[in-house]
């Protein structure tokens, strides 16, 4: 199975180094030095990394056959992929990989179903669950600990305990504000 690990941004120096936006809890495990990627798009790699390290709080790599800034230039936006064990768990009891997480059902705690987890996206604040609801929209759910509450994978499902408004249809709070008590207006004339 593979695994987005990061994407490589613009090249850093005349060297041959890039920055990389790192989309992994594990960089030192899947972006060291030896390691074999493959690439997207494929025509780009594989590429081994030669060197990385840490500058001014950003990842920079240096790849193999790599040495100038035109052929790193070349590589910005080129997606970095990681061949994984399916079975491989992460380190932590309380973190996931993004296929553990791709098509759990949504639910709410008291079973209500909210929809199935389409894809992942990886914000530097927080990841966040883009979830398909069964009319076919989409919702963004925070993965945070306040919001899911549970992920179950022997059940696929993830629980949810999201705030007012969050996965509420617009339809449904005016509705709800309709049937609120409340002043009355007068109309136009």
């Amino acid at each position: 199975m593979q695994l987005v690990v990061a994407r490589i941004g613009r090249a850093h120096g005349i060297k041959g180094e890039v920055t990389v936006e790192v989309r992994t809890d594990e960089p030192e495990l899947r972006l060291g030095p030896g390691a074999v990627l493959t690439t997207d798009p494929a025509s780009a790699g594989p590429l081994t990394i030669e060197t990385g390290r840490v500058h001014s709080g950003r990842l920079l790599l240096r790849f193999e056959g790599v040495r100038d800034r035109n052929a790193a230039e070349a590589l910005r936006n080129t997606l970095l992929i990681a061949d994984v064990d399916p079975a491989e768990l992460p380190e932590e009891p309380d973190e996931y990989y993004d296929h553990q997480l791709m098509d759990l059902d949504v639910v709410l705690a008291d079973g209500t179903e909210v929809g199935r987890i389409t894809e992942i996206t990886h914000l530097p604040s927080q990841d966040l669950f883009i979830v398909e609801r069964p009319d076919g929209t989409e919702v963004m759910i925070p993965f945070v600990e306040q919001i899911v509450t549970e992920i179950d994978l022997e059940a696929q499902r993830a629980v949810i305990d999201p705030p007012p408004g969050l996965i509420d249809d617009r339809a449904e709070i005016a509705s709800a504000r309709d049937d609120e008590p409340g002043e009355e207006t007068e109309g136009r004339n």
